[in-house]
């Protein structure tokens, strides 16, 4: 079966890469850089072409191996270079050894993955005691099926909010994200993603849900007034020495 990723790559590449979307270079990747402590061994799980992965490696001098289950975008990591390594593999079946590393980074890329659990497995156990496990998602507010901002019209003034959908309930949807791009989604609510990372010995300590960063404002002027709806969530969780990992 072909990977989307693999498909939607060249996609990717142009408008998420090199400076093309201000979300990850005003947001995502320094918050990332914030989380990663200097010098540390890295697993970037769901790589793509290693934007995340070169960033760390060059503001934290941090040892970064990227993991991704695309060829093209592994073959593009490559070319880029700036990473101690990149491989091909999934986010359920990490080729890394047990207690190897400090720090796993998951950013978008839970969302994707249809087993949950077995990727929180796979954290929990490449990751050293004292380890830290980074994740960004769409927000699950944001991603819940059936939300969106509603014009109300039958009220005078005419009033906009924000209507969710089925927010508690687990559901996978194919959603089209851009010309010929479609995606697969896995929602969860958020006390599934800190119950189940909790279970594993993964325990949260730090939470954060950023505001659409200005440059993404700029570039969609639609957004403006929506600006206090966070679009991302950042997620830091601790591995907690004296845990049982999992089997």
């Amino acid at each position: 079966m072909t990977d989307p990723w693999d498909v939607h790559a060249e996609w990717w590449r142009e408008g998420f890469t090199e400076g093309a979307d201000p979300e990850y270079e005003e947001q995502i990747l320094p918050l990332l850089a914030e989380h990663v402590p200097p010098g540390a061994s890295v697993l970037d799980v769901g790589c793509g072409e290693g934007q995340v992965g070169r960033l760390l490696a060059r503001e934290r001098d941090a040892v970064v191996v990227g993991v991704d289950g695309a060829a093209a975008q592994v073959a593009e990591a490559r070319r880029r270079g700036g990473l101690a390594g990149v491989v091909r593999g999934a986010a359920t079946l990490l080729p890394v050894r047990p207690a190897s590393v400090d720090v796993v980074v998951a950013c978008l890329v839970l969302e994707h993955v249809a087993d949950l659990d077995a990727a929180l497995d796979e954290a929990a156990a490449v990751l050293g005691d004292g380890g830290r496990f980074l994740v960004v998602l769409n927000h699950p507010i944001v991603q819940t099926p059936g939300s969106g901002w509603v014009d109300d019209h039958l009220v005078d003034p005419p009033e906009q909010y924000w209507q969710l959908g089925p927010y508690l309930a687990e559901r996978s949807t194919v959603e089209q994200v851009g010309p010929g791009v479609f995606i697969t989604f896995h929602h969860r609510p958020l006390s599934r993603y800190l119950n189940a990372a909790r279970a594993r010995g993964l325990v949260l300590d730090h939470l954060a849900e950023p505001p659409p960063p200005p440059g993404f404002l700029e570039l969609a002027p639609e957004f403006a007034e929506q600006s206090s709806m966070p679009r991302l969530l950042f997620l830091r969780f601790a591995r907690h020495s004296g845990e049982a990992r999992p089997g």
